[in-house]
């Protein structure tokens, strides 16, 4: 097969590798089978001996090399043990791999070719491993590999010597290598700034340039590339003269919240205030910033009781809130207490509708608490996974009695009112099993259609793995076991975690806080923010910070973000791009009974292209003064006063220093500046060159020349 064309002078060729570990096999099914190109040899091909996952191979490539495709050869005849499903990975390590293909084998005769991501941001990345897994039992045939061979290393040479002749102005040495390679070091737009801004020194029109950049969006990579800031800001809500308490919801846990993003609302239910669960329905509206009670007591409403450790969610198209579930205490367990109501608020018509006085008797979930509920409003349905199963206590005469009993996966078909069960509660490995938990997280993503699954406790044990169901095809995929070690780069299980999705950015949010167990709470505990990477499959930590150490400071200093705490709530408007909390148990053995009725927003924040636009701008105009004032002070100090004056945040104390020091230069003489390396251009060339290649890094990189410099590779 032909490499992609777009790389140029790239052609393709068939790549060594070796057998480098693999996860079992069976009888005379042996892994160096793959090796040699059999068809006609029903026992030329890898079978793994064992039915449960992960069953892989893994391959070390002779060399690094960039892997374009992937060959799977084929027995002569049709066979049902065809690959049907496989993924292939590859990277520089075993411990470090990207996800380079998912797909699966069609039963018949012909060898099959799939193209392998070998790209990052427009960037190729070399392989020295692969791996190739599937959660079923496989067998596999002749594999061949085709790499990109050009050299992509002698093209990045090339440009690092293109880059070296242009800051050292050889043109000539420039102008011949580029036409004799016909390789380009970068895009034209980046040329283009570069004649504006170090050759002809026209500052507006570079100023023109770099806004165009932004406003069409190429800056997005760089931002997205820089790591979030949290902001946590508590919401002090506005309250109507009179209802004094009344005007918000009071302290609780074990409440439910749900968001309407389309008009920024946010609806309360219910929860535990210490002493007895609650009925109340609040709203909050964010432009308002004000709560509305909805209800004091949804029950008088034909609606739900009092309840809490239940679960919510909501459909936005049709503006309707369902809710399901709830924890009752032993005391007051009985066959009728037990059955599993379902209830379905309309927002626009302010009512409740009774969907099922016993969900188990229609053929969904027995009543459970501390599960996870997602809607899908696409499709008009629901999904609802794990949470244990209230029981009478002693009322069966079973051994398997006293021991925990777990929700399996259901779905709900909210037009038709049908419930199904798509898994039960397995504690088999099997490919398509799944563990039930409590205390996990579940989210639905709207746009590729999958559930994502992750964390919670089972009895006493707490899980770690990590899996998506994709609700289309009825597939569960592992995406983590749980076994690895990540050297602390996953959210630590044992702690409560909150967890919300963002579809748009492929992002998946988790706030740590504070552990259930007695026993695992720390005095030193830490609320911590990590978000997942669903493209990357990598976990990244936004902040860990250590409130417990701020408790014996002021209270101002306290109240910069909510304690740690656990049966709290989290919502997430993916419209606006902001969290809300509110409430919880801080888990005080002092006071066992207290809980928060605190309020907080949570932003994730990263420079704007606003702000990149002024700091460009900034940078420019900072170069164009510092010139200026070399030739012709007066003129660099109306310039100083004015125009860049302008582009300074003044309200940033860093920026105002720095502004404050640039009058400095007036006073500068030409034996004062410092030299930056180039011995062989002047002055003025060298420094502009220096801001071009400032101006460079916020670009995609797939524009950009080589980052690197052709004298560091020198050794000395």
């Amino acid at each position: 097969p032909a490499a992609a064309g777009s790389e140029g002078r790239e052609s393709a060729r068939v790549l060594a590798y070796t057998l480098h570990r693999w996860s079992s096999f069976s009888s005379t099914y042996l892994p160096e089978n793959i090796l040699v190109d059999k068809p006609n040899d029903q026992s030329s091909r890898w079978s793994s001996e064992s039915n449960y996952p992960p069953q892989y191979l893994i391959l070390k490539l002779e060399r690094p090399s960039v892997v374009q495709s992937i060959t799977f050869g084929k027995y002569e005849k049709t066979h049902v043990c065809n690959l049907k499903k496989f993924k292939v990975f590859g990277g520089m390590n075993e411990e470090n791999m990207t996800d380079l293909l998912s797909s699966g084998l069609k039963n018949d005769y012909n060898k099959e070719t799939f193209t392998l991501k070998h790209k990052i941001d427009e960037q190729m990345f070399p392989c020295r491993f692969i791996k190739i897994g599937k959660s079923v039992i496989v067998f596999l045939h002749f594999l061949v590999f085709l790499s990109l061979i050009l050299s992509y290393r002698e093209q990045e040479a090339i440009r690092l010597c293109l880059k070296h002749f242009r800051q050292h102005n050889y043109t000539e040495a420039f102008e011949s290598l580029q036409k004799k390679t016909k390789i380009a070091l970068e895009h034209p737009m980046l040329t283009d700034l570069h004649e504006k801004l170090v050759l002809k020194g026209d500052f507006n029109a570079c100023e023109e340039l770099i806004e165009k950049a932004v406003n069409d969006g190429l800056f997005n990579q760089y931002i997205s590339q820089q790591e979030y800031k949290p902001r946590w800001g508590q919401i002090i809500p506005k309250s109507t003269k009179g209802d004094g308490e009344d005007s918000r919801p009071g302290m609780r846990g074990g409440h439910q919240m749900v968001i309407d993003v389309q008009t920024e609302t946010v609806y309360l239910f219910g929860g535990w205030d210490g002493t007895q669960d609650l009925a109340d329905f609040w709203a909050y509206s964010v432009k308002e910033n004000q709560w509305t009670c909805i209800s004091r007591d949804t029950e008088k409403e034909n609606g739900p009781t009092a309840r809490s450790c239940h679960k919510m969610c909501i459909d936005i198209q049709r503006r309707q809130i369902y809710t399901l579930g709830r924890y009752l205490d032993s005391s007051v367990r009985n066959s009728k207490s037990l059955k599993s109501d379902f209830y379905r608020y309309d927002i626009d018509t302010n009512t409740w509708m009774l969907l099922s006085e016993d969900t188990a008797a229609d053929g969904g979930p027995k009543l459970v608490f501390d599960h996870q509920m997602c809607m899908d409003s696409e499709k008009h349905m629901i999904y609802t996974f794990g949470g244990r199963i209230l029981t009478c206590n002693g009322s069966v005469d079973d051994s398997r009695a006293s021991e925990p009993q777990f929700s399996g996966l259901f779905a709900f078909d909210c037009q038709c009112r049908i419930w199904k069960l798509l898994r039960e509660d397995s504690c088999n490995a099997g490919p398509e099993d799944v563990q039930s938990r409590i205390g996990h997280c579940m989210l639905f993503h709207s746009k590729n259609r999958c559930l994502y699954m992750f964390g919670g406790q089972r009895s006493k044990t707490y899980l770690n793995d990590f899996f998506s169901y994709d609700v289309d095809s009825d597939h569960v995929d592992i995406i983590s076991d749980g076994t690895k070690k990540d050297s602390g780069m996953v959210p630590m299980t044992g702690f409560t975690q909150r967890a919300t999705i963002d579809p748009e950015l492929n992002e998946i949010h988790v706030l740590s806080g504070l552990s259930k167990d007695k026993e695992k709470r720390e005095e030193n505990v830490r609320n911590s923010f990590w978000i997942y990477d669903i493209v990357r499959n990598s976990w990244s930590c936004v902040y860990k910070n250590d409130q417990a150490a701020k408790e014996n400071s002021n209270k101002s200093l306290q109240e910069e973000e909510p304690c740690p705490r656990f049966a709290h709530q989290l919502v997430y408007d993916e419209l606006h791009k902001v969290h809300y909390l509110f409430g919880g148990n801080p888990g005080k053995p002092c006071s066992p009974k207290m809980r928060l009725d605190d309020f907080w927003s949570l932003k994730l924040c990263r420079p704007s292209k606003e702000y990149l636009l002024r700091h460009c701008k900034y940078l420019i105009r900072k170069h164009r003064f510092e010139e200026k004032a070399q030739t012709d002070p007066l003129s660099a100090l109306k310039y100083l006063q004015n125009d860049l004056f302008v582009t300074v945040d003044h309200s940033d104390p860093e920026e105002t220093k720095e502004f404050q020091l640039l009058a400095s230069a007036l006073f500068k003489s030409g034996s004062d500046l410092t030299t930056l390396g180039f011995s062989d251009v002047d002055h003025v060339y060298a420094q502009r060159t220096q801001l071009f290649d400032t101006l460079v890094n916020f670009f995609p990189d797939n524009m950009t020349p080589p980052k690197g410099n052709l004298v560091e590779l020198i050794t000395l």
